[in-house]
């Protein structure tokens, strides 16, 4: 950085002194303010988007300057002298005038502004900044950003250095021509200096037209010439800044003072100066620098107080001059704003006239991950269009909110107001590098290989621009809200749309060459110019069409590019010839759309309408069909986007879309990732309320008034405690009853009344007639919310007992029951139908609402349960919420049974003798560990310690507490408290005897296990482990550290084995073989007790696959939209029928196979489609009752990305796939539902879909429980967390959750209910488990290495299997598939290459160097983008990221790579990316499994699937509670 300045040294940075109050601060003269700047406290206007008031943000206003340094100070500042940003700054002299920053050379100069820290920071108040009024004098200015192609100015007060970043309004006009000085000085040395790839050697000229293209889009300059003379005027401002930088120049760079274009360039611009000194007067405005002039009158208040001295004078006449060339610079481009009628309007290019010359329409298709573009830069401030960021944009495509190719012709090329057109784009960002397009070489604007940057989509674009440059070369960019972009080589499939663009940019070229070789412009009219280029040769590359009238139809339809070219040519004879007249005029007379040009600041969007956003990439599309409904579902979603979207109209039933496009998921739609630190603000909630299990009533207000009050019949029996019961009462005159509801005014913030079912009444013994009723909560108040029906009310087990004289009213109720099932659908849409036309008259007349119950509401178990009908309402004096809560009472003690020889804690007997699990954080005394786990990774996590129960030891207390005690428990060791090598090479399930005894607290007790010999291991061992049984066979010495046999004097009394057949076979004396052939697998139960299941969006078949290993699920029918995935399934399931259709066209079929089409909603192109099915295939479908069970993860665009929903219609919701889904579930009805998708399902459309998705499933009739389930606690190496609904028949019971089993570093997967409340399905496993996590090493340890880009389908192990996981997972397979990997193209690999094999190694560890491809390309080895926006996203921590063989897999996703979502996916030891076999372990998928199709499709498969083992768990779940609904002791 150059300092420039004479009125301070360069002496050594100064530290800001402390602020005492004794302190005597150096001040200057505090100057006048600046007149011109009257009201420096300007005010920034934002409006709020809820109330729409308008806010003023106040900045802090202080005097002094170090005042203002120390309140902008960050903890960040390690500087000895302080830098600063500076803000709507303005510099001005002594007296108050505006002076230009040169002239600090001259005079005391003083600054005004906001000050800012140094670098943007968290803190809202800090970012707003201090204003300081006056301070300075400004010592020195100075300019830096020479190597970043950006100049940054700074200006130096005694105190600190100051980044200006924005002038205030008043200042911008003086700042901006200063500013453009320095844009010409970094301009000038990117194109010489070595170090940045330029040439010393260069001419003049070329110097002067490079400097032209480098400044070309800078709208402060009218034209290339404008610049070019611009750049002369300042040669000698550019010399002098270059040469300073010869201080820090490296060694092999050429000194700048010696180099000869940039001493040429200084001497051009002195002899312009002496020919103005010569002419004696100005020329082109620029003040002559001998005698008086205007310019030196109008400034004699400053004159007087020059210094005296020659040098002084030249440089103050220099400054002067300088100045007044600023003032004709812009009084030209004023006057030539103003001159020109088409700068007011933009006229539009008319699609319908365009067409005929692009190809047939297409839809855009892309295969990658991409970004949103929102994201790589800051949107939080306005700026003009000139002054946004610039970048190149390569194999990109434009297309509109449909997907469907469009053309850049449709944009504006100028800055305008409210454009009636929508364009998006997509394509790989880099550094803008300058390059432009050769029309004779299309190809030559952009990089010949995979160009090295992030794949982004756009949004919306606003404007574009075409640049000439001479010799054929033009740049073309675009601009949205947040950068420019040149446009480099397009996509292929775009590449169509993209050639009418040059072309006419050819021709207009050619018209522009044919104008410049005439020596009289002015007589070639439009006609003789059209009629020359319809003579052209066909072989000429601006050739149109021989018949003028043709080639005259498309210069007017395309007259905008060529009007553009016409615009930025450097000629203004050519710019004013009658051609361009000419077609400017005919354009106009087409009467099209007109736009105004508007230059205006833009306020950066916070949200990308791109249709790309919350997709995931795609390998095939499908068009958007509506989604084929039955009547019940389509009312349900209808009526709520009715009600709760008065913008969007509700579109006819069975009215058809448009030409749509989505993606068509595999098994669960859209993938989704947790980032690296997402986990820890998943628990860092302020503070939520759990869900409340001790059921504390409401506070009931009394009632002032005095009713009548007597029992309306005899007694019924008594209470426990003796008190009579009765089942009636009058109150006041109205009859309540048992069953019945009544009214209560409650201490409620919305004032409603609480309504309390009567479970019985009775007087109590001071003869108060006392009424004891539970809670019926309104379904708004419930986690349903406003999808709730506004009559149906739930009961709780919150329970209460009031007396009868506070009875509000009586509330008209009842309990619903109808019969329940596919038979019985179309009788109870019947009753449905008459019931809500009577609810309608009634609520027209105004009376009472009539409300009703069908489910119990349980917010601790996360669900809506079947009423107990036996238990309630029944008078006796019995309440089962009174019970539930003293059982949760009783089981939340701790207390020693009645031998002393055990005790019960949680529900939990344990005696002695017993296995059990401790705590690890209280045997080990590492309390600390509790948070220094780091989340998403399990590195220093433990499993539960093994113990076993020894003996009760009562403890010593002075007030004789006999219940007070500890336990002593003797520890069993685990392999990975041996070592991680002992760890990986034993089977999980392995302990080791110890000696090692405690004493613990009982609490430190987590549950109960079984300790077995190994030969007695049971003979059905699974993968994964859903039993908590473990073997014993050595001896661990903690002292030595060493194993061994276990002794024969150690007798262990091992577990009590209850089912002898679970006992392996003998072998010869007890001896077990252990080679992996002898491992007994676990029996296939018999299909006749399994559920008969339809799987819909199936993908390869991950959840049916695991349902299936549980015993409970044989998959009959399956669905699936893409091929190669339906192909998988088929593969995997041979036994299974697959459909590979649209599922809205199978759902259609079975409905009209069914003969319920007039139930049916549906568009005509399904109907079509499903009656063009094959006989053969319709026959295979399923019909209601056939199907038991129906499970599936609906794909739905926006449920990990962005709210589509906010932006679209109610047409559009018809398109989402859940709704289909639900409908399968409405018209088959089977006993079980189990849907799955992304964890932000729940939340996603601010939880309404969700909502929505449980109100359908209750309207049906179902049971329904929902939750979020991690995939790594249920044993994969990988970090997945989903969303489950389950819905089960009202006579079914509805399934728990699996127990999590391995530890994983996540903390309460929660669901927001209401009021404050949250639901967790299962605890987390961060503090602990039965088992250790699933590490890397663990899942593909023992594959053999292969190459970047394998492609070897078939392969052998070579390697044994070394782990637990590595021998389950193998099975009996002896041959290996689909170990191949994607090919990372020459960049990626040697990037790769260069991260080190560690763990947490990835782009940061990336060397700061350019590299050499094969192609001559020198590139970056940092990928640009990552550090320019790492401070916002996390330091874009995994990206370029290898796996930790300790640690365990990110989410797997659809297309693995090292710049997309998950960027952690290179091999902890080879260079290269995971293979699709060990993404497919990470998944948990058996080695047997196989995937169909290309490598793509293959990883897409895995990505979508459900985790078997995880599905296992799932369906072990359900088995349990068809076996529990045998029992007659269940109760929901």
């Amino acid at each position: 950085m150059v300092e420039n300045g004479t009125k301070a040294g360069k002496g050594k940075k100064r530290a800001l002194p402390e602020i005492q109050e004794s302190d005597d601060v150096p001040r200057t003269r505090r100057p006048r303010r600046a007149a011109a700047c009257t009201n420096f406290k300007e005010k920034s206007v934002r409006v709020c988007e809820k109330s729409a008031t308008i806010e003023v943000k106040k900045q802090q206003i202080v005097e002094e300057e170090i005042l203002a340094l120390r309140l902008t100070s960050l903890d960040t500042d390690v500087d000895a002298r302080p830098t600063r940003r500076l803000n709507d700054f303005v510099l001005f002299d002594s007296d108050g005038g505006i002076q230009p920053v040169e002239m600090l050379e001259i005079n005391d100069i003083f600054v005004s502004g906001a000050i800012l820290p140094s670098d943007v920071c968290t803190d809202k108040e800090k970012e707003k900044g201090i204003r300081c009024p006056s301070f300075g004098r400004v010592e020195n200015w100075s300019i830096s950003g020479y190597e970043d192609g950006s100049p940054v100015i700074w200006i130096s007060t005694e105190l600190a250095d100051y980044d200006c970043c924005k002038p205030a309004a008043s200042y911008r006009k003086v700042y901006d021509y200063f500013y453009q000085k320095a844009r010409a000085s970094v301009a000038v040395y990117k194109i010489l200096s070595k170090s940045s790839g330029g040439d010393p050697n260069t001419s003049l000229d070329e110097l002067l037209a490079a400097v032209v293209r480098s400044m070309g889009r800078n709208k402060y300059f009218s034209s290339g010439a404008a610049i070019q003379d611009f750049v002369l005027s300042q040669g000698d401002f550019i010399y002098n800044q270059l040469a300073g930088l010869d201080e820090t120049a490296m060694k092999h760079e050429t000194s700048y003072v010696e180099i000869p274009v940039l001493v040429a360039l200084r001497e051009k611009s002195g002899k312009i100066d002496m020919a103005l000194q010569m002419e004696g007067k100005p020329s082109n405005g620029v003040l002559r620098i001998d005698g008086v002039s205007e310019v030196a009158e109008s400034e004699a208040m400053i004159s007087d107080q020059l210094v005296d001295g020659a040098d002084e004078d030249r440089r103050y006449a220099k400054v002067l001059q300088d100045e007044e060339y600023r003032k004709s610079m812009q009084r030209s481009r004023k006057n030539t704003s103003s001159a020109s009628a088409s700068n007011k309007f933009y006229i539009k290019i008319n699609e319908d006239e365009i067409a005929s010359d692009y190809p047939l329409p297409s839809y855009y298709k892309n295969s990658k991950e991409e970004t949103d573009e929102l994201i790589l830069y800051d949107a939080s401030y306005e700026v003009y269009a000139e002054d946004l960021p610039r970048r190149m944009l390569h194999n990109w495509a434009l297309y509109n909110s449909d997907s469907r190719f469009i053309s850049l012709e449709l944009l504006p090329m100028k800055h305008c107001d409210d454009i009636d057109v929508t364009i998006f784009g997509s394509g790989v960002v880099t550094d803008d590098d300058g390059s432009w397009t050769s029309l004779d070489d299309p190809d030559s604007g952009s990089q010949s290989h995979d160009p090295d940057g992030m794949s982004i989509f756009l949004s919306q674009i606003k404007e574009w621009v075409i640049e000439f440059g001479g010799d054929d070369i033009i740049a073309i960019s675009i601009r949205t809200d947040v950068a420019w972009y040149r446009l480099g080589k397009p996509s292929k499939l775009y590449a169509p749309w993209y050639k009418p663009v040059l072309k006419t940019a050819r021709v207009g070229i050619s018209i522009l060459a044919l104008l410049s070789g005439e020596s009289r412009i002015a007589r070639l009219s439009f006609a003789d110019v059209t009629k020359r280029l319809s003579g052209l040769q066909k072989d000429d590359k601006a050739y149109i069409s021989s018949d003028p009238l043709a080639v005259e139809r498309y210069l007017v339809v395309h007259g905008q590019i060529i009007l553009q070219l016409f615009a930025v040519y450097p000629n203004d004879t050519i710019k004013r010839c009658p051609f361009n007249i000419g077609l400017a005029s005919k354009l106009e007379d087409r009467h099209h759309t007109k736009w105004v040009i508007k230059k205006k600041k833009i306020l950066l969007k916070e949200l990308n309408l791109n249709p790309r956003a919350g997709m995931a990439p795609v390998v095939s599309k499908r068009k958007a069909m509506q989604a084929t409904t039955t009547r019940l579902v389509n009312r349900i979603w209808g009526e709520f986007y009715s009600n709760y979207s008065p913008e969007d109209s509700l579109q006819a039933i069975g009215a058809e879309n448009g030409e749509d496009e989505v993606e068509e998921e595999g098994e669960n739609g859209e993938e989704e990732v947790e980032g690296e630190n997402e986990d820890v603000t998943e628990d860092t909630v302020p503070e939520p309320v759990e869900v409340q299990k001790s059921h504390t009533p409401k506070k009931i207000r009394g009632s002032s008034g005095k009713r009548e009050i007597k029992w309306d019949g005899e007694s019924l029996g008594k209470t426990s405690a003796g008190e009579p019961l009765y089942r009636q009462a009058l109150v006041g005159g109205e009859m309540v009853a048992v069953g019945g509801a009544v009214t209560l005014e409650v201490d409620d913030p919305d004032d409603i009344p609480a309504i309390y079912f009567v479970e019985y009444m009775f007087e109590s013994t001071d003869h108060c007639k006392m009424l004891h009723g539970r809670f019926l909560q309104r379904g708004s108040t419930t986690v349903l919310g406003n999808a709730a029906n506004e009559r149906e009310l739930f009961l709780t087990n919150e329970c209460m007992t009031v007396q009868l004289k506070d009875i509000k009213g009586i509330a008209s109720f009842e309990i619903r029951s109808r019969p329940w099932g596919h038979q019985y659908r179309k009788e109870n849409i019947t009753a449905d139908k008459l019931d809500r036309a009577r609810a309608l008259e009634r609520k027209a007349k105004d009376l009472p609402t009539e409300y009703y119950c069908k489910s119990l509401y349980s917010p601790e178990r996360g669900g809506f349960f079947s009423l107990p009908l036996s238990d309630i309402g029944r008078s006796s004096g019995f309440c089962n919420s009174c019970k539930i809560r003293e059982d949760e009472e009783e089981r939340s003690r701790i207390k020693l049974n009645v031998s002393k020889t055990g005790f019960f804690s949680n529900g939990i007997e344990y005696s002695v003798e017993d296995f059990v699990y401790v705590n690890p954080d209280s045997i080990d005394g590492k309390e600390g560990s509790k948070t220094s786990f780091k989340s998403g990774r399990n590195i220093g996590l433990r499993a539960y310690v093994v113990c076993q129960l020894l003996e009760i030891v009562p403890k010593e207390s002075r007030k004789g507490d006999l219940g007070s005690f500890d336990v002593k428990v003797r520890r069993f060791y685990r392999p990975e408290d041996v070592s991680a090598e002992k760890a990986y090479a034993s089977d999980i399930q392995e302990l080791y005897y110890s000696q090692d005894t405690d004493v613990l607290p009982p609490g430190a007790l987590e549950g109960k296990c079984e300790v077995r010999k190994k030969s007695d291991m049971p003979l059905c061992r699974e993968y994964p482990i859903s039993d908590h049984i473990f073997f014993c066979d050595l001896f661990f010495d903690s002292s030595k550290g060493s194993l061994k046999q276990l002794p024969a004097n150690m007798k262990l009394k091992f577990s009590t084995i209850k089912d002898d057949t679970l006992l392996r076979k003998k072998k010869g004396k007890g001896v077990e073989c252990e080679t992996e052939s002898e491992i007994v697998k676990p029996d296939e139960p018999p299909k006749e007790i399994r559920l008969a299941t339809l799987d819909i969006f199936a993908g390869c078949g991950g959840l049916s696959q695991g349902l299936k290993k549980a015993g409970v699920s044989d998959t009959k029918w399956a669905i699936e939209y893409e091929e190669p995935a339906g192909q998988a399934f088929k593969q995997n399931h041979p036994e299974s029928t697959v459909f590979v259709d649209n599922c809205n066209v199978i759902l259609r079929a079975i409905m009209e196979k069914g003969g319920d089409q007039d139930d049916c909603v549906s568009t005509t192109e399904a109907n079509e489609l499903a009656a063009k099915l094959p006989e053969d295939q319709k026959s295979t479908l399923p019909l209601p009752g056939q199907v038991d069970f129906i499970n599936g993860g609906p794909p739905c665009q926006g449920f990990s990305g962005m709210n589509r929903f906010n932006q679209s219609s109610w047409s559009k919701v018809q398109c989402e796939m859940i709704l289909a889904f639900l409908s399968y579930a409405d018209y088959f009805r089977p006993r079980y539902f189990l849907l799955e998708n992304v964890r932000t399902f729940v939340s996603f459309n601010k939880g309404q879909t969700f909502q929505l998705t449980l109100a359908s499933l209750l309207e049906m009739g179902y049971q329904v429980r929902f939750g979020i389930l991690e995939a790594g606690a249920y044993g994969v190496s990988q970090s997945r967390k989903r969303a489950f609904i389950w819905a089960a028949a009202p006579e079914e019971v509805l399934p728990e959750w699996p127990e999590p089993m391995h530890v994983f570093g996540v903390p309460k997967l929660k669901i927001s209910l209401s009021q404050g409340l949250h639901y967790a399905a299962v605890r987390s496993t961060a503090l602990g488990a039965p088992f250790r996590p699933i590490t890397v090493r663990d899942t593909i340890g023992d594959l053999p290495s292969v190459e970047n880009g394998e492609s070897m389908t078939n392969k052998e192990y070579k390697n044994v299997a070394v782990s637990w996981f590595q021998k389950e997972i193998r099975g009996n397979m002896i041959a290996l598939t689909d170990h191949i990997c994607k090919a990372l193209n020459e960049l990626n690999l040697i990037r790769c290459k260069h991260i080190p094999k560690r763990p947490g190694a990835d782009w940061h560890d990336l060397p700061n160097e350019k590299v050499k491809l094969k192609n001559g390309h020198v590139e970056e080895m940092i990928p640009w983008c990552l550090p320019n926006t790492a401070k916002r996203h996390n330091g874009w921590k995994g990206l370029f990221g290898r796996l930790d063989w300790q640690g365990n897999f990110p989410t797997s996703i659809t297309d693995p790579q090292p710049m997309g979502k998950v960027g952690m996916c290179f091999h902890p030891d080879q260079d290269r990316i995971l293979t699709v076999r060990e993404c497919a372990r990470s998944q948990g998928f058996p080695d047997s499994y196989e995937f169909a199709g290309n490598i793509i499709h293959k990883h897409r498969q895995i990505g979508n699937a459900v985790p078997p083992p995880l599905a296992f768990a799932l369906g072990r779940k359900l088995k349990e509670a068809l076996h529990l609904k045998k029992s007659p002791q269940h109760q929901p």
